[in-house]
């Protein structure tokens, strides 16, 4: 089928997945207002499977966006693979999210039902801001997604940590989300559009058309991602707001929020402003470099294993500006890889934080982990799969997903981030093998109280720990993929100003 922008009904056929997933917010909603009168458990429990339905069916209508053809490449919503890979990244880790966060509601004593209508919201904003061509567009999205999850991340309303993470989530947020809108605006100013193809033409392959004000909004908008990624100095509201969230929350914002900041940020610099990359090429440089050296070292001495994994996050952000340093289709399609093993990982380790720490976060200290692989072998096991796999131990995901992006830096020639990516790599082998050191060779402390996981958690744990697996023992049939997503955002006249390999 083939889509034709000027006609309003189009606009419906390629946001299909994210008017199912509206509708079923919507229906959600209605559900649970009318189930508030209702105290039995099993109301909430049908809130989360309409949840899951709506996501698989958004899922379905993702598929089928694969059979649409784009009659005008410079039309404002992108139909290409790599709106349809993120896309799946986004719903996948919606659904890992289904299970923690009934788990969450239930040890908690709270029906929240919103929560499910939140997270669809977040989704569609994520899908739109990373699947779009048009700044405005990408803006709205961002702030979709960045509502939504400001009231996630403080759902336990007694709970003054989760309080004050949203605080400062949001007054962190809304502070990148002004650089963001500042840069469009200068970005219109010296282009006259928000059209990513647009900009491109008017900034031309070489740059020569580039102004003040399309250089400056250019920098405003490197900040606002640079805040959205988490990357240094851009870092500071990371630990606390990770912290201090719900740990389920916590999986989400720290896999899914990224990868749609991640997405976008590609998307953007990429196909908008590849005629720059001169300039904006040398600023991520910095940022890969100083977020990889300084959050490995931040991460070293922390003792709370979620506040660890906070700056793990943030260290694997530089890992992956590295990919995007590297403006190649390879380095693209070693930033989808990467991601992939990233969400599923970080997911997955953020699930058995949960259940370590269970009901009010009180445990979340390393020594509450020691013997853990022998008092509850699947956690323990599960738990040892992401850790190896975050710290790039081969056969898992995370190995293969740093080499791909070490062999697109060094086709670069950026012989420097490699040589860096590598040793900050090295050094966190120690803060990640200690958590295993801790389960596997440390006595449980006297009283340490057991492990309960429940069949959903069970699930997401086990599922999450494959694919890691999975994705490392079969690297080439996943990568083949990220490259046909790679190649449909390169293609030919957007990338003519980035040369190389």
């Amino acid at each position: 089928m083939e889509i034709n922008f000027a006609s309003q009904l189009d606009y419906f056929w390629v946001l299909a997945p994210e008017v199912v997933l509206s509708i079923f917010a919507l229906v959600i909603l209605m559900v649970d207002v009318f189930q508030r009168g209702e105290t039995q458990e099993p109301a909430r429990l049908s809130i989360a499977w309409l949840t899951a339905i709506g996501l698989l069916a958004a899922a379905a209508a993702n598929t089928w966006l694969l059979t649409l053809q784009d009659a005008a490449p410079a039309g404002p919503i992108a139909i290409d693979g790599f709106r349809v890979f993120t896309n799946y990244l986004f719903l996948g880790a919606a659904l890992l999210f289904l299970p923690l966060s009934w788990r969450y509601l239930t040890d908690e004593r709270m029906r929240h039902g919103e929560l499910f209508v939140l997270l669809l919201l977040a989704t569609v904003g994520m899908m739109f801001f990373a699947g779009t061509r048009d700044l405005m567009l990408i803006f709205l999205g961002l702030e979709l997604m960045s509502v939504a999850v400001y009231v996630m991340t403080g759902l336990n309303r007694r709970d003054r940590r989760s309080a004050e993470a949203a605080l400062k989530y949001f007054l962190l947020g809304a502070f990148s989300s002004a650089f963001f809108l500042f840069g469009i605006a200068l970005v219109y100013g010296g282009t006259g559009s928000v059209n990513l193809a647009v900009i491109h033409e008017v900034v031309g392959v070489d740059g020569a058309g580039a102004n003040l004000l399309v250089n400056a909004g250019m920098a405003l908008l490197a900040v606002g991602f640079a805040f959205k990624v988490a990357a240094i100095p851009f870092h500071m509201w990371t630990p606390d707001a990770y912290e201090g969230a719900p740990a389920p929350v916590t999986a989400f914002m720290a896999a899914a929020v990224k990868a749609a900041a991640f997405a976008a940020f590609l998307r953007v610099f990429l196909t908008g402003f590849p005629g720059l990359y001169e300039t904006w090429g040398l600023i991520m440089f910095w940022l890969a470099l100083a977020t990889m050296i300084g959050a490995n070292l931040m991460a070293l001495p922390q003792d709370s294993v979620k506040r660890m994994l906070a700056y793990s996050s943030i260290a694997h952000a530089g890992y992956l500006l590295v990919a995007l340093t590297a403006a190649s289709v390879l380095g693209v399609a070693a930033f989808l890889y990467y991601l992939l093993a990233y969400t599923l990982m970080t997911m997955g380790a953020f699930a058995v934080v949960y259940m370590v720490a269970h009901r009010h976060e009180l445990r979340l200290g390393l020594s509450e982990y020691s013997g853990l692989g022998w008092r509850a072998p699947l956690v323990g096991i599960t738990m040892t799969v992401f850790l190896l796999s975050l710290a790039g131990v081969p056969p898992t995901g995370g190995f293969w997903g740093k080499f791909a992006i070490l062999r697109a830096i060094i086709e670069r020639g950026g012989i420097e981030l490699a040589v860096v990516l590598v040793l900050t790599s090295l050094v966190s082998y120690y803060y990640y093998l200690r958590v295993a050191w801790y389960m596997w060779f440390r006595e449980a402390h006297a009283g340490a109280s057991p492990i309960p996981v429940s069949r959903g958690v069970s699930a997401v744990l086990v599922a999450s720990a494959a694919a890691v697996v999975l994705i490392g023992i079969f690297p080439a049939w996943f990568l083949g993929m990220a490259e046909a997503g790679a190649a449909a955002l390169m293609q030919a006249p957007m990338m003519s100003g980035i040369a190389g390999p």
